[in-house]
């Protein structure tokens, strides 16, 4: 059998590879996602960078060609049929700004000049759609176009030859039996050119061919990446697919070199080509996983002639996944090996005292069992349960002295309840004859102010009596409201009311003392309450907070409606709460007072019962409230009231 020590650590220690096994598998989870989570929103970010920096190349272009088509030497030089002017001034500008073409057209779009061809001209370019838009409505426009051999051997051959590529077969790409691609894919921007009153003259277009112009991708790579290396490898890479072959890039092949000619994954080119649709996951890229992100390139009548892509090399996140699932793994295999440890001493400190226990409890038992508790188990909980039956016999000696004991008490609590009643009873007694005695007084003082004697101090000896009379019916009625021996008078109030009737009791001595009272009231719940309690703790307090200021203090009564929180425990609303505060700016209260102050008959006042604030407690607590009070010796005092809203 196990001891009660081995069954605790053994269910400790389960407990804990258990929990320690949950968290680790949903630490991985959540770490996994985390990092493909931000990878994948890392790459969005910088598809977004991508397109900005092509879109910005595409209307360079555009800016270049509009501010050509400006220019009024194209102009004159288009109106007087000077070719050889025209041709000077866009050849110029084709080398300065490193355009691949730039032609003009006459109004019908057939080619007046070709800087770089001069002698092929006449043929018609309204098979471009960006030619056709800007003859129609005589605007600049830019986008990006597939071009054909035939075009770029107008041109330049050397375009061509820029253009050709080989298809190399690819990993994870669709098979396909085209062994080459001639066609180029370009930048292309048009402007019309037009005379003086606005008639259209012709119009100006220019391209540069994106196939092996790698500018655009490696400032994608500079701006985006900024160069970052990991293992020896680029972090990030940019590619331009004309179709799904890669015409522009910076992803590698093994041999180091630019993998142009290689064609995208098949999935990725289903998803963008076929469906239209952006891609923004892994993808195998040429020789390696990427995290990517791929969105179609049309031309400007909606075509999907290309794709714009970047990508982060998924190794490096891969690798910081690993060493985070590690370091978790080893964190975790750290706390259950303390975890044991702990156990181990946790629970041989809990069994040792239970044995000496079992030991004390033979001891102290002294009899014979009449009843005797079940013992299943030889562990220390079985020796406890032998111990106890032997601590029956002990327990039912001892029975008849304990309620001997226990009668005693009952008859001590009555014999004090019996004083309190007396108590109240006395002060009711004693508060007749004080009422007497003071109607007596104010009687004889009258008649002694009738006799007319001058010189007696019968006056001065009477008006001390009453004084003092009510000074003692004032003792009395504290009395009385201390003991509870007074009335409630529960009814549905307004707390907001109940401080301004407090305070219109004492106005006087508020405009007396020249304070400034300052009223902070928020809309209340009425509640169930005695207005006439609440009354005098209120004025008590306020009182109070008067005589501690002097002239030119601030008064300060501000109410609130606590809404009530959730009870997780019963499901629904707890009793909500009305607070009132009530401050002032007087001299405070001592700290080592504090304590004190609620206690009966406790004052500081050279006149004065002590049972205000006593009062005041107990009516509160008889309304199932509570009384706090936060003071700063010099800078004043606050109490706080609050009370639960009682619903009728």
């Amino acid at each position: 059998m196990f001891s009660l020590r081995t069954k605790v650590i053994i269910s400790l220690v389960i407990v804990v590879i258990i929990t320690g096994a949950i968290a680790t598998i949903i630490g991985v989870y959540l770490i996994g996602e985390g990092i493909v989570k931000q990878a994948q929103d890392k790459v969005r970010t910088d598809l977004n960078s991508a397109r900005e920096i092509y879109l910005h190349e595409l209307n360079n272009v555009k800016t270049i060609v509009r501010l050509t088509a400006e220019r009024f030497y194209i102009r004159d030089a288009l109106i007087k049929n000077d070719l050889e002017k025209l041709y000077s001034e866009t050849a110029a500008v084709r080398e300065r700004e490193e355009l691949d073409i730039l032609t003009v057209l006459d109004k019908d779009g057939r080619v007046i000049l070709r800087p770089r061809n001069p002698s092929l001209i006449g043929d018609d370019q309204t098979h471009s759609p960006i030619v056709r838009k800007v003859l129609t409505e005589k605007e600049s426009c830019a986008g990006t176009e597939i071009i054909t051999k035939e075009e770029m051997v107008k041109c330049s051959s050397s375009l061509v030859e820029q253009a050709y590529f080989r298809v190399i077969p690819t990993p994870h790409a669709k098979p396909t039996d085209k062994t080459e691609e001639t066609a180029g894919m370009v930048i292309k921007a048009a402007a019309p050119i037009l005379d003086y009153d606005g008639n259209l003259l012709g119009l100006l277009y220019g391209a540069n061919l994106i196939n092996r112009n790698y500018k655009i991708v490696d400032k994608i790579k500079e701006t985006v990446f900024q160069g970052q290396m990991y293992k020896g490898k680029e972090i990030g890479t940019a590619t331009i697919f004309q179709g799904d072959l890669r015409v522009s890039t910076n992803v590698k092949t093994k041999e180091g070199e630019r993998a142009i000619g290689t064609r995208i994954a098949a999935d990725v080119g289903e998803q963008v080509l076929v469906k239209c649709k952006p891609w923004i996951e892994r993808a195998f890229v040429v020789t390696d996983w990427y995290f990517t992100a791929y969105e179609p390139i049309r031309d400007l009548e909606g075509s999907i002639i290309g794709i714009l892509y970047v990508g982060i090399l998924e190794s490096k996140f891969t690798d910081k996944k690993k060493e985070t699932i590690w370091l978790l793994v080893t964190i975790t295999v750290i706390g259950i090996i303390i975890a044991f440890i702990v156990a181990y001493f946790l629970v041989k400190s809990i069994t040792s005292p239970l044995g000496r226990l079992v030991n004390t409890a033979h001891q102290l038992a002294k009899g014979d069992f009449n009843q005797a508790v079940g013992v299943n188990s030889e562990d220390e909980i079985g020796k406890l349960s032998k111990a106890f039956n032997f601590m029956i016999s002990s327990i039912k000696e001892r029975d008849e002295k304990l309620k001997q004991h226990t009668q005693e008490v009952v008859v001590r609590s009555e014999r004090l309840a019996m004083i309190g009643q007396l108590a109240a009873g006395v002060a009711h007694e004693i508060n007749n004859p004080l009422a007497g005695l003071r109607t007596y007084v104010k009687l004889l003082n009258k008649e002694i102010t009738d006799l007319g004697l001058p010189e007696s101090n019968f006056p001065k000896y009477l008006s001390l009596m009453e004084r003092e009379t009510i000074r003692c019916s004032e003792v009395v009625r504290n009395l009385l409201n201390f003991a509870r021996q007074t009335d409630s008078r529960p009814q549905l109030v307004d707390i907001n009311h109940i401080l301004n009737e407090a305070l219109s009791f004492i106005e006087h001595q508020i405009i007396m003392l020249d304070l400034k009272v300052e009223k902070n009231y928020s809309t209340l719940p009425q509640t169930i309450a005695d207005f006439s309690q609440l009354q005098q703790v209120f004025m008590n307090i306020v009182l109070n907070a008067c005589e501690s200021m002097s002239s030119k203090g601030t008064l300060s009564l501000s109410t609130r409606h606590l809404p009530a929180p959730l009870s997780l425990e019963r499901g629904e609303a707890e009793d909500n709460q009305i607070e009132v505060k009530i401050s002032d700016t007087g001299s405070g209260i001592a700290q080592e007072i504090l304590p004190h102050i609620f206690e009966p008959f406790f004052t500081t006042k050279k006149k004065g019962t002590g049972l205000g604030l006593s009062v005041a407690y107990g009516i509160i607590t008889q309304h199932k409230g509570t009384i706090e009070v936060d003071s700063v010796v010099g800078s004043g005092t606050a109490f706080i009231v609050k009370i639960p809203v009682q619903k009728p």
